[in-house]
């Protein structure tokens, strides 16, 4: 289980995305929970970009392929949305590559697709 201080801003994202969790349950796409989230953020204070796309690099040279990542909270926390049954390995290795493409070193992995509870993970950059 992830255990967070109270009092750091992971601990208010997850909160919020477990308010948007409990209202809306699980059942739509990807795209809503994101702004539903992305409401739930800037109520809290939070400055929030959606969309990000984020560079990405072969051999030194830059490909014309960026990832995209679903939220950036702050210029701090990378935020990664899911709408899938149960969240696998690959997905935070997902995160775990657009951590390392940015150089941020904080990233939150949260799905919204399972029907027992919100799932969540934050993933730091080694």
């Amino acid at each position: 289980m992830n255990k967070l201080d109270v009092n750091s801003d992971m601990y208010r994202i997850v909160g919020c995305a477990l308010a948007v969790y409990n209202h809306l349950k699980p059942g739509y796409l990807e795209s809503v929970y994101e702004k539903a989230l992305e409401k739930e953020l800037t109520a809290e204070g939070f400055a929030v970009r959606r969309q990000v796309k984020l560079p990405v690099y072969y051999k030194g040279e830059l490909l014309d392929a960026p990832f995209v990542a679903d939220m950036i909270v702050n210029d701090a926390v990378l935020v990664e949305l899911k709408a899938v049954s149960n969240l696998a390995k690959i997905h935070e290795r997902q995160v775990e590559s657009y951590l390392k493409s940015t150089g941020m070193s904080d990233g939150l992995l949260v799905n919204f697709g399972n029907l027992r509870r919100l799932e969540w993970r934050v993933i730091n950059s080694p």
